[in-house]
This record gives C-alpha cells, structure tokens and sequence, in this order.
C-alpha cells in the first residue's frame, strides 16, 4: 500500500487545530470538568471535546481509529487491522489542569506496527510538528507560517552521545524516579530539560536535546505522533527491558497491550 496516495495531510493538520480550539475554549474558562478514569488519569472536558474534532475528520479516511477517548476495540478484531491511526486528544492532561500549557494534541498513522505519520500540536506554542517516514521528513509550523524543514541527524549510539562535553537530558517533571535518576548519573556532565507531554520528543526534535530516558509507564498513543516525527528525523524509541537493558528493538504499536515498555529516545 502507497500511504502517501490515501494520506491527506492536510485534513490531518486541520483535526489537529480543530482539537487545539476546543482544547483552548475550556482552557479559557473556570471548569474543567475534571474526572477521574479507572486507572486514577484525569479526564476533562477538553479530552472529550478534542477527541469528538479529531473523529470527525479522521472517520472519513479509510482506517479505523484508536483513541484515548475512544471505546476501544477488542484486540481480536485490531489485530487484523495492517493501518490505523492511533490518537490522544489531549496529552498532558495534568498539565493542561495545572495550566502551564504543556499540554499536545496527537494523531499518529500505525502501519505494519510502525508509526510512518504523526502530528504533535501544541495550542499554547502554535506549534505544529508533522512527518514521518511516510514524507521522509518532519516539519515544524509557527503560528501558521511557512513549515520549517527540522534537521535530520545520522543515528547516533548511546556510546557517542556519552561522549560529548555535556549531554542534555530531557527529563519528566512528573516523573523523576530512581532509574531515572541512575540513567542521568552514569554521564558525569548533565544539561536536565523538563517538559510536559510528548513536547519532550519535540525538544530532541528541534535538536535542543540529545536523549530522552523514560523509566514510567506510557501508553501507545502517549508516544506514537511524537515516534513518527522522530523517526522522520532519523531518531529512535528504544525499548528497555529487564533489568533496564536498552535494546534495539523500537517501540510496536497496536499490541494487544497498549502499555508501552521503558523506553530510551535518541
């Protein structure tokens, strides 16, 4: 299958603003409308108001939909599926409650277990990120300018990275554990970037970090946007396994468990 001949990236940006105007008119009032889901994640009226704009453009394309939002479907009918996109309407849902705006909207295109097209938008930037394997670059659009070609980089081992001067880290504010904490202590010059949201790939995408350790818990559609444009850019999701073992095996999309592995980005 060619994606690019039934791929309209367009619509694809448009669901994405569409998702950031919602996500901003509850921004910009008194109630969130904040529940808790069964797994103690907030969920807020924004989630459901993006996830609503993001559906409505994406059920006209001819892939079926995996949203955060969403109901989801049993992975004995998934299974089957060869492409299909894989969404969070508002990721940084805490973020966005705290309102620090670090919060995105993301929408990636799985084929073959791969993520080949994503869309990372940040309303509170007016950034838009976009590519993928499927144009063979990612870009990067500004308060609606002209996009900016990102550069691309040759793969690079950990090995090379821990041999530079100081190596910039991006690390979670929320999620600052212990083999988090031994990943950052095994380089002895460190830069620490924070960031919320998958706009912690987006720092290793504009080139302002070298590697992004992530020893907690995410979800597939938490990293599949963000993984496409990376891998557009000639960047990784590296899975780590036990006992934190950082494999070259990238990260899969569309398991029957949608929790990701550990995982180290660079």
């Amino acid at each position: 299958m060619n994606i690019l001949e039934n791929l309209n990236i367009d619509g694809v940006l448009k669901a994405a603003y569409a998702a950031g105007d919602a996500i901003m008119k509850i921004y910009d009032t008194s109630d969130f409308g904040v529940e808790m889901k069964t797994d103690d994640s907030p969920l807020t009226l924004a989630d459901k108001a993006a996830h609503i704009e993001i559906v409505k453009y994406l059920e006209s394309t001819d892939w079926p939909i995996i949203s955060e939002e969403g109901i989801q479907t049993p992975f004995e009918e998934r299974n089957n599926w060869d492409t299909l996109w894989m969404v969070d309407p508002l990721d940084g849902t805490k973020e966005f409650i705290k309102r620090n705006g670090e919060f995105t909207v993301n929408i990636a295109l799985i084929h073959g277990e791969i993520p080949v097209f994503g869309v990372v938008y940040s309303p509170i930037l007016k950034k838009m990120y976009y590519g993928g394997t499927a144009l063979g670059y990612s870009e990067l659009i500004i308060e609606s300018n002209d996009p900016l070609r990102l550069k691309s980089k040759t793969k690079s081992q950990l090995e090379t990275i821990g041999s530079k001067s100081s190596v910039r880290i991006v690390a979670s504010r929320s999620h600052q554990n212990q083999d988090t904490r031994n990943f950052i202590n095994q380089y002895e010059n460190t830069e620490l970037v924070s960031m919320g949201s998958s706009l912690k790939f987006m720092v290793l995408a504009e080139g302002n970090a070298d590697v992004y350790p992530r020893y907690a818990p995410t979800m597939e559609w938490d990293t599949a946007a963000a993984h496409a444009i990376l891998l557009g850019l000639g960047y990784d999701i590296y899975q780590v396994i036990e006992p934190n073992i950082i494999t070259k095996k990238s990260l899969n999309y569309n398991k029957e468990n949608l929790l990701n592995p550990y995982f180290v980005a660079y």
